[in-house]
Parts: C-alpha cells; structure tokens; sequence
C-alpha cells in the first residue's frame, strides 16, 4: 500500500485542492503584487540536508508550510509540485539539471520554480526551457552553518518573474539579507573569481604541503595565525565535501580563461623570482595591484 504523506492544509480562505491555495488579491496577512503572503506552499527538492534543509527551517519559521524531497523522504516530484506553488531545486550541481527536467514541465504557469546552486547560467537555462512558470535563479553567499540570514549576501537572477520577485525579496530583506540582483552571465563570471579562484587557490596550496612530505604537526607548530586560518579553510575543502568545491570549479563556464590566467601568473612570478631580485618581484606586485587599478 503506497505511503500517503500529511500534508498542512492551509488556513484562511477556500482552496481548489488541498494543500494548494488560491492566490486572491486580498489577504488578512499582507499580499505582494496579488500573491498571498502567509497562505503558499513551499516544495524544496534536496531539503534534507545542506542549504535546502537551511531554507526549509527559514522559511518553516517564517509561517510558510514546506514540504521535502529528499532521498529520506516519500515525497515524489509530482505529488509536491501539484501541493506548492514555489519549487526550489536544491541538490548538487551535476544533478540539477536532471532534477530541472523532471520538475520544470509539472510546474504551472502561475506558479515559481528557483535553484539554489552556485552556479546560474545552465540551471536557469533548464528552468526557461523546461517550464512555463515564472524563473529565478538564486544562490546564498553564505554556508549551511549560519545563525541566521541577518546580513548575509543573496545573489537573485530573476530572468521570469513578474509576480513573485517582490514577494522573495520582502522575505529576505525583512531579516535583514542584502540582496543583489544580477544576470546568470555576470554571476558565474563573478564566482568564477570570487569561488573558483578562491577553491582553486586552498587545493593547490593543500597539494603543495602534502608533496612537502613535512608532517603537519610540526607545520602547525610554527603556524602564525594567518596560516592557521588559511589551514582550515583548506582542511575544510579536503576533507568536507571535495565533490562541491570539484564541481564548483569544473562546471562553471569561465573556468578555463581562469586556469589560463592562473597559469600565467605563475609563470610571471616565476620568471620575477627566478632572477633573485627582490627590486623586480617587488615591482610586479606593484603592477598588479588591483587596490591602486
């Protein structure tokens, strides 16, 4: 006998199908540009763990019913897309656009499908392409062990969305998120930087104290605290999710113009070094001093 999960009617008006409200122009709790405020359902594909499960908790103590996906739940895609208006895809990024292309078509066009991975050109794509529902792109800058949302970083690409973007954003921004709105382009260019080079950078640096062959206690017994904490960071990359940190690198579409630029700057702070001049590396730096550009 198939498991039929409970589901929280919602409260406060009729609904054409349990679980799932209508969206009037009035409501007792506040409305953004039509839709009900405290009256919508959220589905998160992947809430069991990670920043999906992150959300669910926000969004569950920010009064909204939230329904899970997960490998540890019974909740089936289209059980969940036919009980919520809002849909976040939260998984890792090589599965999201499998997961896209299962969810995008079920969605209906008054309704909202987002993703919540760290890279926004491919997964919106999916999403336009998929569905008929509006489309937004989003990615916290921030990790699933923050306190709270309080002054965090949330890039949003809203590349479909009329009716919903106002609604997001007054979520986030009544708790004090900083929201910057950008295109799926400009985004994965930025993180190209602001994640690849920073990963990229922790791994070399790692494999590098490894081929030392020095044993890392007596590196961290003359650790100044700068390199304590570019320690952890590394330890952290090695030893916590090496998938993530390869998929965030691999996947995003400027990663091979920054290998290219890596790789030259190595070479130029070689070529420097390699003529024992502290007068010339000291003019590099100089040079390439993205403080005084």
């Amino acid at each position: 006998m198939r498991h039929t999960p409970y589901y929280p009617r919602l409260r406060g008006h009729g609904q054409d199908r349990p679980g799932r409200p209508c969206i009037k122009a009035t409501c007792e709790s506040g409305r953004s540009n039509g839709v009900r405020m405290k009256d919508i359902a959220i589905g998160i594909i992947g809430g069991t763990g990670g920043m999906g499960k992150w959300f669910a908790d926000f969004l569950q103590k920010e009064g909204y019913p939230v329904l899970v996906s997960g490998r540890k739940t019974r909740m089936d895609i289209p059980t969940m897309v036919e009980k919520c208006q809002v849909v976040i895809v939260s998984v890792p990024i090589s599965a999201t656009r499998e997961v896209i292309e299962q969810v995008g078509p079920l969605m209906k066009k008054e309704s909202l499908l987002m993703d919540l991975t760290s890279l926004k050109v491919e997964p919106v794509k999916s999403m336009l392409r998929s569905s008929v529902s509006e489309v937004i792109g989003l990615h916290p800058l921030f990790g699933s062990s923050a306190d709270s949302i309080a002054g965090h970083k949330i890039a949003l690409c809203p590349v479909r969305a009329q009716k919903w973007l106002e609604w997001l954003k007054d979520i986030f921004i009544r708790n004090g998120a900083d929201i910057i709105e950008t295109t799926p382009e400009r985004h994965d260019e930025l993180m190209g930087l602001v994640q690849v080079l920073n990963h990229l950078n922790s791994i070399a640096m790692g494999m590098i104290l490894r081929e030392s062959g020095l044993d890392l206690r007596e590196l961290k017994r003359f650790a100044t605290p700068m390199f304590n904490t570019k320690l952890a960071i590394i330890e952290k990359v090695f030893t916590n999710n090496p998938r993530l940190y390869a998929e965030l690198i691999t996947l995003n579409p400027n990663i091979h113009k920054i290998i290219d630029r890596y790789g030259k700057t190595l070479s130029d702070l070689k070529a420097s070094i390699d003529k024992e001049n502290t007068e010339t590396l000291m003019e590099l730096i100089k040079e390439r001093n993205i403080w005084e550009s």
